[in-house]
């Protein structure tokens, strides 16, 4: 007997979410989407390869993706080996000139490294750099006022400059680049620790990026936590600036970079759920967005 009009009924439903996926892939091909890769997706095996999978599938559906990564898990791990202790002040880490070292070589020789691994197993494609690398990202040496005195946190830095030539050739030859947030400093020969949130908003800004998306362990922003676990699914810059005085301190920096991002250029900055499967394909390809979504003023209220 034959098993024709079964197997027309399994095709069906793939070809209709292919479908469904037509006008997206329409309105973003051709554009730069910059990710900022973190929390849960980096220490779970099995989102990890979904990550590099939506990547891969992002850049063979005509998009140019950008990743930018921190590794705070794991450079706490390192320094625990290393036996320098941890210490975080204004939600930042204090970065000795001995820390820095673990920093870099945990950023570049081991999450980066990983990160370029996984999406290489589906074709040449990753290639991964720091921001010292051809003056990607460049720093000063940030220090953070608590209770109005300014704090020394070591080698942390504030960005000051990038420069999107190596993205940008990367990205017009068809690689995928994955960038370390590591800052050159401009005044004295050092490297900084740069907050990746921050970087990768930064990045997105100076490549005129279609998209931000930061990779999270919550599902977007919520409307009233922690009374209500409602998650505001879009909101304009203006209205984003008025919520952050309010904001927990860890979605501080993720939704300060989302509104540097649309306040300079970016279309729309997304804040999404990284312990969903396969999240950045559904924010991108399917109506049902599943995070928060920034958007410039003057583009309607939500």
């Amino acid at each position: 007997m034959s098993n024709g009009p079964t197997r027309k009924h399994t095709a069906l439903p793939k070809a209709q979410i292919l479908v469904e996926a037509l006008p997206w892939l329409t309105r973003h091909h051709g554009k730069t989407v910059v990710i900022k890769f973190g929390g849960n997706a980096m220490v779970d095996d099995g989102l990890k390869a979904a990550f590099a999978q939506d990547v891969v599938f992002l850049r063979h559906a005509g998009l140019k993706p950008v990743v930018v990564h921190g590794g705070g898990p794991q450079i706490s791990a390192a320094l625990d080996r290393a036996g320098i202790v941890s210490e975080f002040k204004a939600g930042l880490r204090v970065t000795t000139e001995d820390a820095m070292d673990v920093v870099r070589m945990v950023l570049a020789g081991q999450v980066q490294r990983e990160l370029v691994g996984l999406l290489n197993q589906h074709g040449p494609l990753a290639v991964g750099l720091t921001g010292e690398d051809a003056h990607t990202i460049t720093a000063t040496k940030h220090q953070p006022r608590i209770e109005g005195e300014l704090v020394d946190i070591g080698r942390v830095g504030q960005i000051t400059e990038i420069d999107t030539g190596a993205v940008e050739t990367l990205l017009a030859d068809g690689r995928i680049p994955v960038v370390s947030s590591i800052a050159r400093s401009q005044d004295d020969g050092h490297v900084y620790n740069v907050n990746a949130d921050t970087a990768a908003a930064a990045l997105a800004a100076a490549l005129g990026a279609e998209t931000l998306m930061v990779l999270t362990d919550v599902e977007g922003l919520y409307e009233d936590w922690p009374d209500s676990d409602e998650v505001i699914s879009r909101l304009t810059a203006t209205q984003l600036e008025k919520l952050l005085p309010d904001l927990s301190s860890g979605m501080v920096p993720k939704m300060e970079g989302c509104l540097h991002a649309v306040r300079n250029g970016v279309t729309t900055a997304r804040v999404i759920d990284g312990r969903v499967q396969h999240s950045i394909l559904l924010e991108i390809f399917t109506d049902e967005g599943i995070g928060t979504m920034v958007v410039p003023d003057g583009q309607g209220e939500p």
